[in-house]
């Protein structure tokens, strides 16, 4: 395979949406008709990404299906245009048993990524962020570990994350605070202090190499002021549903 430059998490188990996906992943959950991944796939597409990673464990079987039909779907159709985006699987509830954190599922699925990537939160409803490679290749250009993308603070989260420097660098404190989006574009490198290829499966959360990067003066950030939810509980997504 091509190395993918893009990654979307679809591990978790959505513990905060059950009883909705107690059957259905949580990247599944419809938005407005729609699956919240597939709108992360469209977009991932049309900026001409052409291999994705997409990381499973709960119900991953069901993400893999949906794609699966969706490609048969396509072919049958001969009115259908571009080819969609080619998706490759880093399988942690196979290989594992249950997801292996943020940090830890982006490193098992290393391999399978160039050395510069798009990363997306396949929980969140982001319908007009642009994927852009031009982005890519200047973040690839430059000397720095990750950029990552803030919103203004949703009301689950008004103390915000973090804060962002004149110079573009993100604070731990400072004002005004913004929350992180879950979406980004890293290097292989963010990850080097977790095994290479993560072969034993360790668990590992994303907020310490956050930390650490800032700490370094290796991670940047803009702020994104278009419509972004973090569709992390039924009324959320109810409510995206009815307005």
């Amino acid at each position: 395979m091509t190395a993918a430059r893009a990654m979307i998490l679809a591990a978790g188990r959505g513990e905060r949406m059950r009883p909705l996906t107690d059957h259905c992943p949580k990247p599944l959950l419809p938005v407005r008709g729609k699956p919240l991944i597939q709108y992360h796939v469209e977009a991932l597409a049309r900026a001409g990404l052409r291999d994705l990673v997409v990381n499973t464990a709960w119900l991953g079987h069901r993400i893999e299906s949906h794609f699966a039909e969706q490609g048969a779907a396509r072919q049958d159709d001969a009115r259908a245009g571009d080819e969609p985006p080619r998706i490759h699987y880093s399988h942690e509830g196979l290989d594992f048993g249950g997801a292996l954190e943020t940090a830890g599922g982006i490193a098992r699925a290393l391999p399978l990524l160039g050395d510069v990537f798009w990363l997306v939160g396949g929980d969140v409803y982001v319908p007009e962020f642009e994927f852009s490679l031009a982005a890519l290749d200047r973040f690839a250009a430059g000397g720095r570990l990750g950029h990552i993308v803030l919103v203004p603070n949703p009301p689950h989260n008004l103390k915000g994350d973090f804060s962002l420097r004149a110079d573009g660098l993100v604070r731990r404190d400072g004002t005004p605070r913004y929350t992180y989006s879950t979406i980004g574009m890293y290097r292989k490198a963010f990850f080097a202090a977790l095994p290479a290829g993560n072969p034993s499966g360790v668990k590992a959360p994303m907020l310490p190499l956050l930390l650490a990067a800032i700490d370094n003066e290796q991670l940047t950030a803009e702020i994104y002021t278009g419509r972004w939810t973090d569709v992390g509980t039924p009324e959320r997504l109810a409510q995206l549903n009815t307005t």
